[in-house]
């Protein structure tokens, strides 16, 4: 393997490969280079390979929010990617961890996540896994493993549900964005700060108010085939629902998508009767310690993910 290249710091915490490695793995030679540097289309060209439905966009966005390794084989063609999320000091969130199936067979995963988790080293890592990538992942010692649910499908007019007691619910404005970043860290032992202020730009959110304060929230934006909902972060499965079902009204007949840890209570149900199918399961892993363990037992916990690669 070649030497591991100098680096600079480059945003939050962010590095960039200066100058690019070059290996050989079997037959192919690829060059290891920093993913803000390969061309927008060939990323997108490389996750619709594999059946991912990342838009040209939702690339950008995570390359605005992270870093991460791009394999460039000797013609060019961008046959490998893993990124990573800065989540304050001490964390990150690994994704967008993809080869092709011929590189996956010769060890390109496990180089490409080798190398994330080097230039990682220190904090505690966290990702969402594939079932393909499972095995992989639990060789490189990840562990505190918990199934997430990809429930999509054409979106269904909600049920009518009561609303919780003593809660209202309302918009997500401007003068709220502290206390939904205060919420989601407590929710998910985590501090996504610059990760959600981005979201919050872009997406239409809902909060929760009871008795003054704010004790949930959910946020709804473009994403792959039509909409996500995501992150969700709240008490109870009542109040979760409470902040998810305007979003669900407002996609009627639409593309939805929520990746939930919930497997069974009412949240789930209700997902289920929106029209939005348990699809397909994958597992969130970590290292260093449970990822998205709340801080307060009695607090708001992660009812849905903001994506799978932003946990």
């Amino acid at each position: 393997m070649a030497p591991c290249p100098r680096w600079e710091a480059r945003g939050d915490g962010g590095r960039r490969v200066e100058p690019n490695v070059t290996f050989s793995l079997d037959a192919f030679e690829l060059t290891l280079t920093d993913i803000a540097s390969v061309d927008l289309e060939a990323l997108h060209a490389l996750s619709i390979g594999v059946g991912w439905p990342h838009r040209a966009s939702d690339w950008q966005m995570l390359r605005d929010l992270g870093q991460g390794l791009a394999a460039v084989d000797e013609i060019g063609r961008v046959v490998g990617s893993v990124m990573w999320m800065h989540y304050g000091s001490d964390a990150a969130m690994v994704g967008m961890m993809i080869t092709s199936p011929r590189l996956q067979e010769l060890g390109a995963g496990r180089w490409l996540m080798s190398e994330a988790m080097r230039r990682n080293e220190g904090r505690r890592l966290a990702l969402t896994a594939t079932r393909v990538a499972r095995r992989l992942y639990r060789s490189l010692d990840f562990i505190y493993e918990r199934p997430i649910h990809q429930c999509q499908g054409e979106a269904l007019a909600p049920p009518d549900m009561p609303m919780p007691d003593g809660a209202t619910i309302r918009p997500i404005g401007p003068a709220d964005h502290a206390d939904v970043l205060s919420l989601d860290r407590t929710a998910t032992g985590m501090d996504r700060a610059t990760m959600l202020t981005r979201l919050l730009a872009e997406a239409e959110g809902t909060l929760l108010i009871r008795d003054g304060r704010p004790e949930a929230f959910a946020l709804c934006r473009r994403f792959g085939r039509g909409h996500v909902i995501g992150p969700v972060a709240a008490a109870t499965d009542a109040d979760a629902i409470a902040v998810a079902a305007p979003h669900a009204a407002a996609h009627v007949g639409d593309f939805l998508r929520c990746d939930t840890p919930e497997a069974e209570g009412d949240f789930f149900a209700f997902l289920m009767r929106c029209g939005l199918a348990d699809h397909d399961i994958v597992t969130s892993m970590g290292i260093g310690r449970e990822p998205y363990l709340g801080s307060r037992p009695d607090g708001p916990r992660r009812y849905a993910l903001a994506s799978q690669a932003l946990g």
